[in-house]
């Protein structure tokens, strides 16, 4: 059995045919990060969109591109935010943790498990409160959310 992030809740695979559901957990809460405004972008751009704006930022403020006559602090300034616009094109220029991370926008308490597939478990608190069974977004597989009180 593994414990999930709710309290007093945990997550049970359930056999299909002989086989039996694994999967490592791997629930993460709400990003602290934007990282749609760290590349300037609203969350309905399209990757072509996405790919423009990163590529703008990334030669704007590339460590290579600055000039010897700028201040330390702000050198460094730039570094971070070379390293900031990197992590958001990590994330958002790959379809699939840009899927992650979009489900993870939508509340405070949405949480996703990796399904073997590739796919994804996605809940809610909210939805959590009344469903036992979770459906994968890709495969036909289901897990089982047991509430503990």
């Amino acid at each position: 059995m593994l414990t999930g992030p709710f309290p007093y809740y945990s997550i049970e695979p359930i056999r299909e045919g002989p086989l039996l559901v694994q999967w490592m957990m791997a629930f993460e809460q709400i990003p602290k990060k934007d990282w749609y405004s760290i590349l300037g972008a609203d969350p309905s751009a399209n990757m072509s969109d996405l790919k423009q704006k990163y590529q703008k930022l990334i030669l704007l403020y590339h460590p290579d591109k600055q000039s010897a006559d700028v201040p330390a602090g702000t050198v460094e300034e730039c570094i971070q935010k070379f390293i900031e616009i990197d992590q958001a094109w990590k994330i958002l220029g790959n379809e699939e943790t840009k899927k992650e991370y979009d489900l993870q926008r939508q509340g405070d308490h949405t949480f996703s498990l990796s399904c073997r597939c590739g796919g994804k478990y996605s809940v809610s608190k909210d939805e959590a409160e009344e469903v036992t069974l979770i459906s994968c977004d890709t495969c036909s597989l289901i897990i089982e959310l047991l509430h503990y009180g």
